[in-house]
């Protein structure tokens, strides 16, 4: 059995998969992975990685020294079972990549638009040979009402519940669809872009946020929110094997 680690930017995800089937997710801090004895005690783990999107606390690294068995920190340098075309490798973010791992081992020998929308939402492409030919970056949802807020200076923080009309009448309404309506557009965007260049294109879509698109576009997205694990998972067994 594996041991899978994401840290991300809010949370970190620990997940234990018995080959290629998830059988338990965890969330907790990003600071300390107090869950790690209870779940090597609970499960016979053989082997584990870990990636992080943030420096790993010192707390965490001493965590990781006790285990019992190995943990391959997924770096720049760590093989992976596609082609990264990416020029600068060792600025890319390892749960981008491990996104794209994931979705290439679900639908090889396809177009992929990986979608991921956390604290920033990504989008990531990988041709039908393998080839991860890079991404974009841009600011996720609580990341916009924190913007708004912080940048301007009468603008209150809102929350992302309540009703989101096609034009706010209100302050808060006007914030919350300006954000909301405004990431579905940029992601629908996105996604009719790359549907005219690549016909074929199948869309993933992760992560914490959960959005809603027109008829069209949900015959090509497959939402599977952990996504990022599975690739984690992919590369550990690519390596030990």
């Amino acid at each position: 059995m594996n041991l899978i680690i994401d840290i991300g930017n809010t949370v970190a995800k620990l997940a234990v998969f018995d080959k290629d089937d998830l059988v338990e997710v965890i969330r907790g801090s990003n600071h300390s992975l107090d869950c790690l004895a209870m779940l090597y005690h609970k499960y016979p783990i053989e082997n584990g990685i870990i990636a992080s999107v943030i420096t790993l606390s010192g707390t965490i690294r001493r965590q990781l020294a006790k285990l019992p068995f190995p943990i391959l920190e997924l770096n720049h340098q760590v093989p992976v079972p596609i082609t990264n075309k990416y020029r600068t490798p060792e600025t890319l973010g390892m749960d981008r990549l491990a996104a794209v791992v994931g979705a290439n081992y679900m639908c090889p020998n396809r177009d992929l638009l990986v979608i991921d929308a956390g604290t920033a939402v990504t989008y990531e492409f990988i041709d039908s040979e393998g080839n991860y030919r890079g991404g974009n970056i841009s600011p996720g949802i609580y990341t916009r009402f924190k913007a708004l807020n912080a940048c301007c200076d009468k603008l209150p923080l809102i929350d992302r519940s309540g009703e989101t009309p096609v034009f706010g009448y209100d302050t808060e309404t006007a914030i919350r669809t300006g954000v909301i309506k405004g990431m579905e557009f940029e992601i629908e965007g996105y996604i009719t872009l790359m549907q005219k260049k690549y016909p074929n294109l199948l869309v993933f879509l992760t992560g914490g946020d959960k959005f809603s698109f027109d008829t069209n576009l949900k015959s090509i997205i497959f939402a599977d929110r952990f996504l990022v694990l599975k690739g984690l998972n992919r590369i550990l067994n690519y390596n030990v094997k």
